[in-house]
């Protein structure tokens, strides 16, 4: 079994059409697992619903008493990209003996051309197969939770040559 941990994020972003902007109202993660038709068994828990630029450590610390209590070892966490490494960084020190995978979205769910349906099968599907450790799964590729960063130019992953602190 897979438990997903909902946290908020791009991903989950609805549009406000009165007020003209995003916001979080319902996690999408139902709807999508049944529209990527994912069969795995799948236990979804929301953690919060934050856009990752406001969270915390007392954010992340929650997040990480999650993965603690969860009885499944196989966890995937939909995550804001912005500060998804600084998430990894926290959870990879925990030195928990899971496999715990970071994915979300450049584009909300529901808007045209999202990549969180891709990401989000990806992320489960390597869930299942990957050693024990934290990774960050995003556009097809997976990176391990000290050696990634965020390029700002491109908004993409990419392979750091050397361990970072922080996710640049």
């Amino acid at each position: 079994m897979l438990r997903i941990l909902i946290t908020g994020g791009t991903f989950d972003k609805h549009y406000d059409e009165l007020a003209g902007k995003l916001i979080f109202a319902n996690s999408h993660l139902f709807s999508a697992l049944a529209r990527g038709r994912v069969t795995l068994p799948t236990q979804l828990e929301i953690v919060t619903m934050v856009d990752s630029l406001d969270m915390n450590d007392e954010d992340r610390a929650f997040i990480r008493l999650a993965c603690q209590r969860a009885e499944e070892t196989a966890l995937v966490i939909i995550h804001g990209t912005d500060t998804m490494c600084k998430t990894a960084h926290f959870l990879g020190n925990a030195m928990l003996a899971k496999t715990i995978i970071l994915t979300g979205a450049l584009i909300p769910y529901e808007v045209a051309n999202s990549d969180a349906l891709f990401n989000l099968g990806f992320a489960c599907g390597v869930a299942q197969t990957l050693p024990h450790g934290v990774y960050i799964a995003m556009n097809g590729q997976i990176f391990h939770w000290d050696k990634v960063k965020k390029n700002p130019l491109t908004g993409v992953f990419e392979q750091a040559q050397i361990s970072l602190n922080l996710c640049l």
